[in-house]
């Protein structure tokens, strides 16, 4: 990671961020309606039911100074911060709520998560409002909320120097060592420890689950339908696991495997995710050779880049008038961060000429505008502590599921994944402070195979954020309760991305409840690439086939 301190840069954090959702686990194995575990959050929840209120009211400032709807009202829930002391400390999670449904058309609600892990999502209902068609709409009022310990749900906070998500990403050295990732994982989960404490184990998926049956039960409504994207999909998965009989209809997009919690969703499915993506963004890179001068084929951009990386991983390039410098780790989170959408593929070849050009000491005022664009700080949240995201990020990741501790068993996966995945350079396999978190306060919740098929399960073909195979993944661990929508597209998003199949099944699912019969592979042309990954394109009309 960078050396001289990360900034929390505008997109490597909004938009990498809500892509690690989809990032990691350790295999499952535990809960299920009836179970000891079940029972804290069944029978114990109907228990203390009155607890469950929400005052409604105006919403806490969002960042930058942005502005929300007036239609948007806000509240908190008290819920306990342990479930199996359900009348011990008590924590506060944020909900928020557009009214959209209409009397006589209502179907109920529908609850919204956008991943991360520990991406706030009181600001979701308003961006899934402006993308979902009137029939939706009408049909439903619009939920989103913090995630326990994220943002403006009691939030928590470890201390940390480094208050990037990215910072806490583990690329090795040059040479390939990983002593320096040792000794910083080591640090930031004692970090964790002597400043939270024990309490921080209690914000793990599985809790956030019960969180969302208490929202349920506040909003007095028998079921709820639910949208996660990312790690939303993990979350959504596991509410469904353990409040089957209250889940309704479900949308699960860009999707973890729950049977790879956390550790081997990353070790063994990040790096074949961004080669499979990669090229995307090579090839907009070589049909714009003539001005970005990085080669005239996606074969030759890769080249560039790869060498530019270990470049910079051995000679670091000051961006002047900043106090960043460029490295190999930053390049690569950026790069990782604009492969998020179709839409920043060519801001991102941009920023990969500017790299190259500060590298060799020639750069530009193009090129100064675009680090200036890219790496500018993010403005902070009111009245949430600066390393929240990065807080909750471990919190969850490393609180879900154990992960190894042998610190030999990771210098070996990760020298044979640097070697095998050159793109991302061995950090997928790599230590994680979760090598040193302590012992999950519970085993992951055991995922219902079956039961009633009520979830939609969307996957980009190339997604590198959570890969096809995790998306297949999830599909065969729900089995028959599941239908499974594949795109023929590339980045984390699949609604709204310009694929008339994937969103009129979408559409006619939330209206309807109708899932079709088979699994779904469309394969129309996406609306929203590049102009220069057009031509490379042949048109066809929306297909749907085994």
């Amino acid at each position: 990671m960078p050396t001289t301190g990360s900034p929390t840069h505008r997109i490597a954090a909004a938009l990498l961020v809500s892509t690690l959702a989809g990032t990691a686990l350790v295999a499952c194995g535990a809960e299920a309606e009836g179970s000891p575990s079940a029972t804290v959050s069944d029978k114990r929840v109907g228990a203390t039911a009155g607890d469950a209120r929400i005052t409604w009211g105006e919403c806490p400032p969002p960042a930058g100074g942005r502005t929300r709807t007036p239609r948007l009202d806000c509240g908190t829930l008290k819920v306990p911060l342990d479930y199996r002391k359900p009348g011990g400390t008590k924590i506060d999670v944020a909900v928020s709520r557009l009214s959209t449904a209409q009397p006589g058309k209502r179907h109920g609600v529908l609850l919204l998560n956008p991943g991360g892990p520990a991406v706030g999502g009181l600001d979701m209902p308003e961006t899934m409002a402006s993308t979902l068609p009137k029939s939706v709409l009408d049909r439903y009022d619009l939920i989103g909320f913090d995630p326990r310990g994220v943002e403006h749900s009691t939030p928590q906070s470890c201390g940390l120097r480094d208050p990037s998500v990215p910072g806490l990403f583990p690329y090795p050295a040059a040479d390939g060592s990983i002593t320096k990732n040792v000794a910083h994982a080591r640090a930031a989960a004692q970090q964790c420890a002597d400043t939270v404490g024990k309490t921080l184990r209690h914000y793990n998926t599985a809790n956030t689950a019960r969180d969302m049956d208490r929202i349920r039960q506040a909003l007095g409504e028998r079921k709820i339908s639910y949208w996660g994207q990312s790690y939303g999909t993990y979350l959504g998965t596991v509410y469904r696991s353990l409040f089957q009989n209250r889940t309704d209809r479900v949308i699960l997009e860009g999707n973890v495997d729950p049977t790879k919690v956390w550790a081997h969703q990353v070790a063994d499915t990040w790096g074949k995710g961004m080669a499979d993506r990669f090229p995307d963004a090579a090839r907009v890179a070589a049909a714009r050779s003539d001005t970005l001068e990085l080669g005239t084929t996606a074969a030759q951009v890769t080249r560039t880049y790869l060498a530019l990386a270990d470049r910079l991983d051995r000679t670091p390039a000051p961006i002047p008038g900043t106090p960043i410098s460029l490295d190999g780790a930053l390049l690569r989170n950026m790069t990782y961060a604009l492969l998020l959408h179709n839409t920043t593929l060519p801001k991102l070849t941009e920023f990969w000429k500017a790299a190259e050009d500060l590298s060799h000491g020639s750069l530009t005022p193009a090129d100064t505008a675009v680090l200036n664009e890219l790496l500018a700080d993010t403005p902070p949240t009111p009245g949430v502590p600066a390393d929240n995201q990065a807080t909750m990020f471990m919190a969850l990741t490393c609180g879900d599921a154990e992960w190894p501790h042998d610190i030999d068993g990771y210098a070996a996966r990760t020298a044979a994944d640097r070697q095998k995945w050159p793109l991302t350079a061995g950090m997928p396999a790599n230590i994680w402070p979760c090598a040193y978190w302590a012992k999950p306060t519970e085993p992951p919740v055991k995922v219902l195979k079956g039961g009633p098929r009520n979830t939609l399960i969307l996957q980009n073909r190339r997604d590198h954020a959570t890969p096809w195979e995790a998306g297949l993944g999830l599909h065969k661990s729900l089995g028959s309760a599941s239908a499974f929508i594949g795109v023929d597209n590339g980045g984390h998003s699949v609604y709204a991305q310009g694929s008339t199949c994937a969103d009129k099944t979408t559409v006619t699912f939330l209206t309807t409840g109708r899932m079709p019969s088979r699994d779904v592979y469309c394969t129309d042309v996406p609306q929203k690439w590049p102009a220069e990954l057009l031509p490379t394109v042949t048109p066809t009309s929306a297909e749907q086939r085994r």
